[in-house]
C-alpha cells in the first residue's frame, strides 16, 4: 500500500466514523489512526493488521474479534473496550491503558508490554503468552524474535527457545533463563544483572558490553563461540568457570565478530 493509499483510507475510516457508521467487518490493514479520539467507535471483526494506533483514544470502542497482528497500540487509552477474542499477537501495549477493557478469550501471545501497562484488575497478563516484566514464558518459542531493548525483569525464560533472537539493549534483570536454548541469539549490551543463567546454551551468542553482574551459572551448557568482548560485571570466578568449558568451545569463532570465545575473555571489563 503506497503513502497516499494509507492516507486515503485512514481519511475515509475518520470520516465514517464522525458520520456515526459502523467500521464493522472493515479492511483497514496498516491503517494510520495514531493519534485519533475514536472512543466508542465499532469496530468488531474489523482487520487492523499492522495499524497504527499509537496514542489512539479507544475507550468504550468495540474491538470484538478484531485482527490486531503486529498492530501499535502503544500509549493507547483502551479503558472500558471491548477486546474479547481479539487477536493481538506480536501487538505493542507498551503503555498501553487497558483498564475495565473485556480481554476474555484475546490471544496476547507475542503482545509486547512494559511496566507502564495498566492491564484490568485480576486479569492474569503474566500468563497470558505477552511479553514484558515478569512474564511466565518457560518453554516458549521465541526463535529470531525482534525482543530489542525489551523490558524484560524478572521474566521467567525457563528452557525457553530464544536462538537467533535479537535481546540487544534488553532488561533482562533478575530473569530466569536456566537451561533457555540462546544459540546464535543477539545480547550486545543486554543487562542480565542477577539473571539465573545456568545450563543455558549460549554458543555463538554475542554478549559484547552485556552486564553479568551478579549472574548466576555454574555451567553452561555450550559456550561455544560466544563472544564475551567487553562485558560488565565478569568477575575472576565467574571467568575462570567459563574457561573451565572444553577446550574445543573456547577456540570456536563467534559467527559474527569472528573472534574466538577465548580471546574474547582475554579483554577485561
Amino acid at each position: 500500500m503506497t503513502n497516499m493509499e494509507t492516507k486515503n483510507k485512514t481519511q475515509e475510516t475518520l470520516d465514517a466514523i464522525k458520520s456515526g457508521q459502523t467500521l464493522s467487518m472493515a479492511d483497514l490493514y496498516q491503517c494510520d489512526l495514531s493519534g485519533q479520539n475514536l472512543s466508542g467507535a465499532n469496530f468488531h471483526k474489523a482487520i487492523l493488521v499492522r495499524a497504527n494506533l499509537s496514542h489512539t483514544n479507544l475507550s468504550n470502542a468495540n474491538l470484538s474479534a478484531v485482527d490486531l497482528r503486529g498492530a501499535d497500540l502503544s500509549q493507547s487509552v483502551l479503558r472500558q473496550a471491548n477486546l474479547e477474542g481479539a487477536c493481538l499477537y506480536r501487538v505493542n501495549l507498551c503503555g498501553a491503558d487497558l483498564s475495565g477493557a473485556n480481554l476474555q478469550d484475546a490471544k496476547l501471545q507475542g503482545a509486547m508490554y512494559d511496566s507502564q501497562t495498566i492491564f484490568p484488575e485480576a486479569f492474569a497478563y503474566k500468563s497470558s503468552g505477552a511479553v514484558g516484566p515478569n512474564a511466565n514464558l518457560n518453554g516458549a518459542p521465541f526463535n529470531t524474535a525482534n525482543l530489542k531493548n525489551a523490558d524484560l525483569q524478572g521474566v521467567n525464560f525457563l528452557g525457553a527457545y530464544l536462538g537467533g533472537a535479537d535481546l540487544s539493549g534488553a532488561n533482562l534483570m533478575g530473569a530466569r533463563l536456566v537451561q533457555a536454548d540462546l544459540r546464535r541469539a543477539s545480547l550486545i549490551g543486554t543487562c542480565l544483572q542477577n539473571a539465573r543463567l545456568n545450563g543455558a546454551n549460549l554458543a555463538g551468542v554475542d554478549l559484547r558490553t552485556a552486564n553479568l553482574t551478579d549472574a548466576d551459572f555454574e555451567q553452561f551448557e555450550s559456550i561455544a563461540g560466544a563472544d564475551f568482548t567487553y562485558v560488565v560485571g565478569l568477575t575472576d570466578q565467574m571467568r575462570s568457570r567459563l574457561l573451565s568449558h572444553p577446550q574445543q568451545d573456547l577456540e570456536t569463532l563467534n559467527p559474527l565478530t569472528l573472534k574466538t570465545t577465548l580471546a574474547s575473555l582475554a579483554n577485561k571489563d
